[in-house]
Formats: C-alpha cells, sequence, structure tokens
C-alpha cells in the first residue's frame, strides 16, 4: 500500500506507542485529543475516534480502533470519524480491527473499556448543542441491560418506560432507586448496581441513600411504596411493547460483496472460502446482525474508504440498529470472521511485514516525529513460574482394577505409560491448608482407567467439600504446577496395571514394560534441580535430539549423551538422574560427532535425528469467558475482565492456551458443577478462539472461594470477595450499601497439617527430599558449573525451597544427634535432617537467614556449652533474639556479616561459604542493597515472595 502525508492526519502522531486509551473528538473535521480526565464522558452531538493498545506477552501491541457516533451528530461528522479511523490504522502499520460504535448499541468490547458504564450528556461541537452547565439535580430514569458489562440509556421518567424485563434506575435528589423486572436475572441486578455506585459517587459525592425495589413486591414495604410513588401510585405495568430494540436481520442472509469504485456488486458463490478473496479488493460480508468490511493489504486508503462508505450505504438502505460495522484487514482477520466462512487455511501466504508501520515511520521520523511507538516492543523473557507454593505433602496412588494403591518412598514420582495415577498435595495457603487434586493419564492408559481415576479423584474432591482444585493432567503436556510438587519425575514405558496388560493381550501387543536391566533410553529434561524429568523413548537413533542430553542403559553398561546444543545446566541434570536411574554404574559420556561404536550398536546403528527441541505449548494472553447450557456449550467473551466478572451462579473458562481453568461459582446448578470437567473437555474440542488447542491441554477445575494463586494471579484479587455470602446481587447490594465494606462468611475451617515432610500419613514419603543420595561406593566424581552448585545446594536443603508465596516457616535449634542436652545447639548437618519434624506455629516472618524465634517457654541455649565448630548457630541465636527486640527493622545490618554484591551471586567465581544460599540478598549492605533493588530492605520485604524471587533472578540472587 502506497503512503503519502497527505493521507495520514498529524493528530495521531505517537499514537498507539503504550498500552492504554487514547480519544480524539472531531471538531472541524479534524480529530482532536480528549484529555483523560474526560475519557468516558462522551456528548450525544459529536463523534469519536478511540484507540485501545495492549501489550501482549508476545511482546508486541495490539491495536482496537472504535469510532463513536452520538445520537445527535452530523452525517459529515460520522463520516469524518470513519475516515480517520483507517487513517489512524495506516499510522499503526494496517493491523488493528476497526469497530463502529452507535450510540445505545455500542459492543460489549467498548463498554468495557469505560465500567462500569458510560452515559453520554446532551450537547455538541459542530452539532450547535451547548454542553449542560451545573443545575439543581434533576430526578432522571435510566434502563441497564447487560449482564458482564451494562449499557445505560436514559428514557422518560414515566410509568410507561418500566417493564418487566429490564432494570431501571431512578437517580433522585436524596436517593437512588434501583427497580429489578422481575424477568431480570440475579446477574443483570448485580450488575446494574454497579452502575448506582457510579451514580452516587459521580453525582451525589458519594452521599445519598440506595434503596433496591422489586418488581411485584407488595406495597406494604416502605421503600417500594415511596418508588411508586415518584409515579403518581403504584399501577400493574403492561407487558413489554417496545420495538426500538427490534434489529430486522431475520431474513438478512450471509451475503459477499465486492466494492469496486465505491459501488458493491454481489458476488456468486455457493459457499465462502478464504481463496475467493482478492489481495488487491476490498469486500463486504453482510452477515445480519455485522457487516464485516475485509480490506486486502495491496489496496490503497481511498479504496478502503470508499468500502467503508459502502457498508455504511448498505446499512441505510434497510435500517438495522442493532447491526455493526467491523473492518479488518487481510491477516489480521478476527475468529468471528474466519467462522463465517467454511474453509479458513490454517496459514496464509500473505506476507504480513513491518512494511506499512516501517514506511509511515520512516516518513514521520523525517518529520522530527516521535515514532517510537510504531516499532515492536522486545517481549519480556519470562521464566517459568508455578506460583505454588513447594513445601507441602505430596501423596500419589496408582490406579488398578481394585481401586487405588498408594506410592511411596523412590516409587512417588515414578510412573508407566500404560497407567494412570492420582495425586494430592496439601500446602499452606493465605487462609489456610489449599489442595490439589490432580489424576495423570499416561499417553498409553486405557479408557478403563482414566474412567476409574477421574470418578476416585472428584470423590476425594466431594470428601473435601470441593475445596481442592481438580486437575487433568495428562501426559506430555505436564503443567509447570505438576512438575514443581513432583520435582523430580520419571516416566517408564509399558504400564502394570491390569486393564493395561488386558488392553496388550486382546490386541496381541507385546509388553514393553521397563526393565532395569533391560535396554533404555531416557530423554532428560527440566530447569533445574526443582524441575526434572526423564522420559523413556524408543531405544534407536532417530529418539535422540542435539538440544537434550540422554541417558542409556542395557543393564551392564549406561552411556550419557550429550546433545551439541545442550548447556552446562542440562549435562548437571543427567548426573542427578542417574543416581535414580542407575545409581551404582559408572557412566561413559558421549559427546555428540564423538560417540563409541558400542554406543551405536546399543541404538542399532547410526540414523538421522533432529537438532530442534520440540514446542510446548506456551501461556498466552488470557481470555475470560462464560457459560451457558442451552442445548449446547456455548461461550461468551468477557473483555477486559476483573474479579467482579466472576458471578457465584456462573461457570467461566479462563483460557491461557497452555492451560484451562473452569471456575465454578458456589451457587451453580450442582449437575454443571459436577460435570465441570467435561465442560473443559468440551471447550478444547470446540477452540472457539480457533487458537489449535491441544485437546490433551491441562485442566484444572476450581471452585469459587478456594482459589490458587496460579489462578488469582491473572486478576487485581481481592480474597475477601470470595468470602461473601449471598447472590451476586445480595453481595453487591450490602457493599453499596455499606458504603464499599464487604459482609463476609465466617472462614472455612481447615484441617491444619505438617509441611516437614511430604506426607505425614506415608513415613517413608516424609523421608524424601529434593536431593539425591549418594552411595559412599560411587566411583565417578562429577564436575558441576557454580550456578548448578548454588541451585544444588539450595535444593538439596529441605527447608529453602523455591516457592512462589511460601508461609512465614518458623524454626527451632535442636540438639547435636545422641547428645541429651537440650541446651546444646545442632550442627547445621544435623539441624538440616531433624528441621522438617516439627514447626512452631508463627508470628511473623522474619527476613534474617536461619534466624529462630525463641518462645518464652523454649529451652536457652547455654553460652559456655556453645559449640566452637559451628559459630553460625551462636550468631543465628544471637540475631533471632535482637529480631524479637527491633521487630520490624529489616533494614538494619548490625549483628549480620555483609558481603559485596560480586561474592554474592550465584555466578560469583569467588563466592562466600556459610551463607544461607536462598537469602543471598540479606548480606549486602544497606547502600548496596538499595543500589541493586532500587529500595530498602524494609520494602522489599513487604512485596510478595513470588515478586521478591523474580527481583532477585534479575539480579542472579536466586
Amino acid at each position: 500500500m502506497a503512503v503519502s502525508m497527505r493521507d495520514l492526519d498529524s493528530a495521531f502522531q505517537g499514537a498507539g506507542q503504550k498500552a492504554g486509551i487514547e480519544i480524539w473528538r472531531i471538531e472541524s473535521f479534524r480529530p482532536v485529543p480528549v484529555s483523560k480526565s474526560l475519557h468516558g464522558k462522551f456528548l450525544t452531538g459529536d463523534s469519536y475516534v478511540i484507540l485501545k493498545t495492549t501489550a501482549l506477552k508476545s511482546g508486541s501491541l495490539h491495536h482496537d480502533i472504535h469510532y463513536w457516533l452520538g445520537k445527535d451528530t452530523s452525517q459529515d461528522e460520522a463520516g469524518t470519524a470513519s475516515k480517520k479511523t483507517i487513517e489512524l490504522d495506516a499510522v499503526l502499520g494496517g493491523r488493528a480491527v476497526q469497530y463502529q460504535e452507535v450510540q445505545g448499541h455500542e459492543t460489549e468490547k467498548f463498554l468495557s473499556y469505560f465500567k462500569p458504564c458510560i452515559i453520554p450528556q446532551e450537547g455538541g461541537v459542530a452539532s450547535g448543542f451547548k454542553h449542560a452547565e451545573a443545575e439543581e439535580h434533576k430526578s432522571r430514569l435510566y434502563v441497564c441491560r447487560g449482564k458482564h458489562v451494562v449499557q445505560v440509556k436514559e428514557v422518560s421518567f414515566a410509568r410507561s418506560s418500566l417493564n418487566h424485563d429490564d432494570i431501571f434506575i431512578l437517580d433522585t435528589a436524596s436517593k437512588i432507586f434501583q427497580f429489578n423486572g422481575s424477568n431480570s436475572s440475579i446477574q443483570e441486578r448485580a450488575k446494574a448496581l454497579e452502575v448506582v455506585q457510579y451514580i452516587k459517587d459521580t453525582y451525589h459525592d458519594g452521599k445519598c441513600e440506595i434503596a433496591a425495589v422489586e418488581d411485584g413486591k407488595l406495597m406494604a414495604d416502605a421503600e417500594t411504596g415511596e418508588f411508586w410513588g415518584l409515579f403518581g401510585g403504584f399501577a400493574p405495568l403492561p407487558r413489554k411493547t417496545a420495538t426500538e430494540d427490534v434489529n430486522n436481520t431475520g431474513d438478512v442472509s450471509t451475503r459477499l460483496f465486492s466494492v469496486v469504485k465505491g459501488q458493491h456488486e454481489p458476488v456468486d458463490v455457493e459457499s465462502l472460502t478464504r481463496e475467493q478473496l482478492d489481495t488487491y479488493k476490498c469486500y463486504l460480508l453482510d452477515c445480519g446482525s455485522e457487516v464485516f468490511v475485509w480490506m486486502g493489504r495491496n489496496t490503497s486508503l481511498d479504496e478502503r474508504k470508499s468500502a467503508s462508505e459502502a457498508a455504511e450505504e448498505v446499512l441505510r438502505t434497510v435500517p438495522r440498529p442493532k447491526t455493526q460495522i467491523v473492518r479488518v484487514m487481510e491477516g489480521f482477520e478476527t475468529v468471528m470472521f474466519r467462522s463465517k466462512f467454511n474453509t479458513w487455511p490454517e496459514s496464509t501466504d500473505v506476507t504480513v511485514s513491518e512494511e506499512g508501520r516501517g514506511k509511515v515511520a520512516a516518513l514521520l521520523k523525517r518529520q522530527g516525529l516521535n515514532v517510537k511507538g510504531l516499532l515492536k516492543a522486545t517481549p519480556a523473557k519470562e521464566e517459568p513460574h508455578s506460583f505454588i507454593d513447594c513445601t507441602g505433602n505430596l501423596q500419589v496412588w496408582h490406579v488398578d482394577v481394585e481401586g487405588k494403591t498408594p506410592l511411596t518412598g523412590s516409587s512417588l514420582s515414578k510412573f508407566y505409560r500404560g497407567d494412570c495415577y492420582i495425586f494430592q498435595y496439601t500446602y499452606p495457603g493465605e487462609l489456610g491448608d489449599q489442595y490439589l487434586v490432580g489424576t495423570w493419564f499416561g499417553e498409553q492408559s486405557v479408557e478403563e482407567d482414566r474412567k476409574s481415576a477421574t470418578l476416585q479423584a472428584s470423590k476425594i474432591v466431594e470428601s473435601l467439600k470441593f475445596l481442592p482444585v481438580q486437575a487433568r493432567i495428562c501426559e506430555g503436556n505436564e503443567s509447570i504446577q505438576f512438575f514443581s510438587i513432583f520435582q523430580c519425575f520419571l516416566i517408564f514405558k509399558g504400564g502394570v496395571s491390569d486393564n493395561y496388560k488386558k488392553y496388550l493381550a486382546e490386541k496381541e501387543l507385546p509388553d514393553v514394560t521397563y526393565s532395569e536391566d533391560g535396554l533404555a533410553l531416557f530423554r532428560v529434561q527440566g530447569t533445574g534441580p526443582e524441575n526434572m524429568q526423564a522420559i523413556q523413548v524408543e531405544a534407536v537413533a532417530s529418539s535422540l535430539n542435539s538440544s537434550h542430553c540422554y541417558i542409556l542403559h542395557n543393564g551392564s553398561s549406561v552411556f550419557t549423551w550429550f546433545g551439541n546444543l545442550t548447556t552446562s545446566e542440562d549435562q548437571e541434570l543427567v548426573e542427578r538422574l542417574l543416581d535414580l536411574i542407575k545409581p551404582n554404574m559408572q557412566p561413559k559420556p558421549q559427546k555428540e560427532g564423538s560417540e563409541s561404536e558400542q554406543f551405536w550398536d546399543l541404538l542399532g546403528g547410526k540414523s538421522e535425528y533432529p537438532s530442534q527441541k520440540v514446542g510446548r505449548d506456551v501461556e498466552s494472553d488470557p481470555h475470560l469467558f462464560s457459560c451457558s447450557f442451552t442445548d449446547d456449550l456455548k461461550v461468551t467473551e468477557i473483555y477486559n475482565f476483573d474479579q467482579d466478572n466472576l458471578m457465584t451462579e456462573d461457570i467461566f473458562i479462563l483460557d491461557c492456551h497452555s492451560d484451562i481453568f473452569i471456575w465454578v461459582g458456589q451457587q451453580v446448578n450442582s449437575k454443571y458443577r459436577t460435570n465441570a470437567l467435561t465442560i473443559g473437555q468440551k471447550y478444547l474440542d470446540y477452540d472457539f478462539l480457533l487458537e489449535k488447542l491441544c485437546g490433551q491441554a491441562p485442566i484444572y477445575i476450581i471452585t469459587e472461594g478456594s482459589e490458587p494463586t496460579f489462578f488469582t494471579r491473572f486478576f487485581t484479587w481481592d480474597s475477601t470477595k470470595s468470602a461473601m455470602h449471598g447472590n451476586s446481587f445480595q453481595r453487591k447490594l450490602s457493599v453499596v450499601k455499606n458504603g464499599g465494606t464487604p459482609l463476609l462468611d465466617k472462614p472455612k475451617r481447615r484441617t491444619p497439617v505438617s509441611y516437614g515432610g511430604r506426607s505425614s500419613a506415608l513415613p517413608e514419603i516424609s523421608q524424601r527430599s529434593r536431593s539425591v543420595s549418594f552411595s559412599p561406593e560411587r566411583v565417578r566424581v562429577r564436575g558441576r558449573s557454580p550456578a548448578f552448585n548454588a541451585l544444588a545446594a539450595a535444593f538439596e536443603n529441605s527447608n529453602t525451597r523455591n516457592m512462589s508465596t511460601p508461609p512465614p516457616v518458623v524454626k527451632k535449634l535442636y540438639p547435636k544427634s545422641g547428645s541429651a542436652d537440650p541446651a546444646k545447639p545442632t550442627s547445621r548437618s544435623s539441624a538440616r535432617t531433624t528441621l522438617t519434624s516439627s514447626f512452631d506455629k508463627p508470628t511473623r516472618e522474619t527476613s534474617i537467614p536461619h534466624s529462630v524465634k525463641v518462645s518464652t517457654t523454649a529451652p536457652v541455649p547455654n553460652p559456655d556449652a556453645e559449640s566452637k565448630e559451628d559459630p553460625m548457630n551462636n550468631r543465628a541465636e544471637k540475631l533471632t533474639i535482637q529480631e524479637d527486640v527491633k521487630e520490624g527493622e529489616a533494614d538494619d545490618d548490625e549483628g549480620l556479616s555483609t558481603h559485596p554484591y560480586e561474592r554474592l551471586t550465584i555466578l560469583s567465581t569467588n563466592p562466600v561459604t556459610e551463607i544461607d544460599l536462598t537469602k543471598r540478598e540479606t548480606y549486602l549492605s544497606s547502600e548496596e542493597f538499595r543500589e541493586k533493588f532500587g529500595m530498602a530492605k524494609s520494602a522489599f520485604y513487604k512485596l510478595p515472595k513470588w515478586k521478591q524471587n523474580k527481583l532477585k533472578m534479575a539480579l542472579q540472587l536466586f
């Protein structure tokens, strides 16, 4: 597309450079910026251009452009707004979706920008209207419609305006009444209360009474009588007869038109396909409720403007008030547009380069304008984070015909591909214990075992009163939360369940179940000691990949193979996993390209293999959907969502691409509650966003009031809202009437557990830690990188686990092993093995490493009997007593040795020894801490733990 400066309005310079909303009003046929203080305040006599810029996880900026037309705006102003929208899109590189918004019929996406609502005011510029000056309060009646966003329209203050289907708000000088039509839903009533709160704050300075009036309620109620008195007394309401909202689109079938020289001509086709759209033309797709304008990338601005005028002419021919015009650019079509075609290729040959954006940027730059926002932003590199506390208790069961059998000891994280498993993880949360109950399905597991596992997991969830999050995990699609709680995970070929064995016999298939003495090849993967896996693959050369490390054994020999694209950290994982797979055998290292003949012989000879890691689905920008169940699952996307969109009467789906969360409100019908997993699977199958969802992506079922951190992180979360009682309307009414103070349910009672080991119910499990035991007979000595040593040291200490939001843990001083004197401090090694057995009730979290809260009843160590071998214990005890006295002074360095930053990082070539590796930052001086973190220690320790960890990782201190 040729771009010249005459096509572009200088008012749009620098537009869309950062996330947020920008608005221009059309004045004298030019766009004029609107100040932020006036955003959402539209005049009925004007036209506006609105740009919404969103920063995506990919690092790019996404743009949506809307042009809003007031009911009294002139046709010239409306036409100018339409054309200027196309120019703004050209400035942004020709990528934005453009929406026409007509007053009273705005899209939900547009309304979501201006929560809780927009209430257009009389007035305008070119239309000759004057904005209403401040005057004595005038009683007004509004009708509210919408379940997720509210569309507000002023109607005449008369009884005839009321009906049984809608919500009405009567705003008087001293009181605001909300009249709930008998046919309106609870959710609609709750959303309308947000408008009541807005009117109260905006027009009454937050000082007026609020009254809720129910349609059909007896006149004996004082507020009901007062409401009807304002209408001259009570009288029955007629049935709704208004026709203004009826959109005459029933007879309109989907039709395609090509636009030639501003005229639209029908395209005679039996079915719609992508191939019918020519990149050198513009098209109209009339679907009745919306008219799409499709613009080829090789069309001019004038051609695009003509196509838009043709679409408006279509609507003028047969008036359809609710029909919306949506303009899409080739290569950036919306899901709704693509869904109208019978065939749409997964990828097109369209070159979507920076061509448009780059040319415009160059032209503007020559004029000295800022063009930073026209360039693609650099994606922020995010390390995978589990957002789950990893100090909890893990129980695992193997599923078989008889039911479920608990796994213990080293078998806890060894799964077979042909079997199914149930796991229950209990960990500390904000309001008490939290639970994650899930199933893991092996890739070759049989349907009988899957059904049995799902049923038994559901029974566990039900027995815990639906407090746990329920997860469905499939092999090959495990989530970061799953790997974090298992830490070290192995998958073997074959299976041991009776149903799997029966399946093999029926199909006459060989049993390939893993044998320690047989030939086996394992692919090693993971990001560190807290997240490492060994996956058994076919023992052939084609299973290798230059981006992975492998372990190969045949019973008498063990080989390790390191791909050329692997790192030293990858190779260290091999060493650790060897301790689980072949703990007492010395491996024969093989470097890619220098393998021995014996190695290739075991794999059946050389063959080609890939060098690219198999890509896994990554987390994308989240989308929230509400669900309805008429005949089948139907979903409605909620734009710019927040916690208030989660209504207790409904089920919602949060789609993050790599994970699917099903949120179930407390007052959802029990029929749908028990089928939540089926709903999640249906959503995956239907793939409403056409994003190629994996049918085996992890599904999490979350019950209101028990939301885990790895779900609430997508919201600005207030846990008190989940604890409120009543339906959505009752909850919100109590907040509006009580000045924003929610009425809470009593806190849920949860059984406390000890977090010293993995499971107090299973003795062997409590012995399991993140470290792997080394046999004293081992003959090999393995070198490790400094970075890996730092991670491994923290990993091997069961009390220094990598946590996102850890509980405040209090550690005791323990006597030396074998000593009967409780006053003597324990050695560091023996304390580490015993700290898992007992914890005091915490009173607060301290920032000093290895510090200990000393209660008034605890034995005080005898100074004369202090161990000279371990001065760290003495220093920790003294610091603890000082900490009790100086509570809250986290910025004080007194009594704590300090070290320079260069010696504290995990990459240091001269690291400090004898420090708590998980609290490296505490050894920085106050001055250097402020320099590196940009804040004082006291401010740093007030941050959530996950945010602390993220900052520490950025500085190589974690």
